[in-house]
């Protein structure tokens, strides 16, 4: 199984010890693809510092291809964050940026090649909202993570390009955590899954309602957690689906009575609880997945 990310990597500058670490959702995901012993991809825009050199190094040190991004003159994305109690705290970004100022259309060049991948991650923060349309046309599955400070008109808009829509809803109640999965379900996304932080994830898939507890750790560094709830669902989901087509080929029909839990339920389920896993285990590492140099 391949995956791809599509869009935004950054550093992450930590204010409080001057160290820096590789991050950014769309390169997350193709990172923790990887460390889930998938073959991964990451395509996206770099700029020409020493910011940039160490991203790059990392990836190529994993096994993440990178070879078909751009590289443009200028500072590549960078945030600022300290951790209190184990928990991040923003303190501003450029904005991506290069990514800002560069054009997001090159990652159609090559149709062929994204049709190689049997996903395409992307997210809010990539610049590729023009390009949604396009991609959904090459029928790859496409996932979006719309973070925490989405405009929910504008992310619906962007629904009916999506298989797999993700919110970060930790500072909302469970009751308006609902009612953004089922307009995003409603307005043409397959699945809709809300991360809570502390609290359990939800996820509707237009018929059923699930819930996920998260794994208690005391945490070294929440960076990154939602980004591997997301890689570890999507990569289980997927995973667990071609198992279950593989048996179907070989095994007769049979019927599921009313009331009970379908084989894709209890798919999901399962991949609920690996991603929950995943992501305590990210919460252990510094960074969103180490890798960090002084700066």
């Amino acid at each position: 199984m391949k995956v791809i990310g599509i869009g935004d990597n950054v550093v992450d500058q930590y204010a409080h010890i001057h160290m820096r670490y590789p991050g950014g959702n769309a390169l997350n995901f193709s990172v923790y693809a990887t460390l889930l012993g998938c073959s991964s991809a990451y395509l996206g825009v770099f700029g020409d510092d020493t910011a940039a050199a160490q991203v790059r190094a990392t990836l190529q040190r994993l096994g993440v291809d990178a070879s078909r991004c751009r590289q443009v003159s200028g500072e590549n994305g960078c945030a600022s964050l300290t951790i209190e109690q184990g928990e991040r705290r923003f303190l501003g970004s450029n904005q991506g940026g290069v990514s800002r100022f560069t054009p997001m259309d090159f990652v159609l060049d090559d149709p062929d090649y994204l049709r190689s991948f049997a996903l395409i991650h992307t997210g809010s923060y990539s610049y590729v909202d023009a390009q949604l349309p396009a991609l959904s046309r090459l029928g790859v599955p496409i996932s979006y993570d719309f973070s925490d400070d989405f405009h929910l008109p504008a992310a619906l808009a962007l629904c009916p390009w999506l298989d797999f829509a993700f919110f970060s809803c930790a500072e909302l109640t469970p009751e308006h955590s609902r009612d953004i999965l089922l307009q995003a379900v409603a307005a043409g996304a397959d699945c809709a899954v809300a991360t809570r932080g502390a609290q359990p994830a939800l996820l509707f898939d237009g018929r059923r309602w699930y819930e996920q507890t998260p794994r208690r750790v005391v945490p070294v560094d929440t960076l990154g957690a939602g980004d591997a709830f997301i890689t570890a669902f999507l990569l289980g989901y997927f995973k667990l689906g071609s198992q279950t087509t593989a048996v179907a080929q070989v095994s007769p029909p049979s019927m599921t009575p009313a009331g009970t839990a379908t084989p894709d339920a209890d798919r999901i389920a399962a991949s609920l609880a690996k991603a929950a896993d995943f992501a305590a285990e990210i919460c252990l590492r510094e960074g969103s997945f180490g890798f960090g140099e002084r700066y």
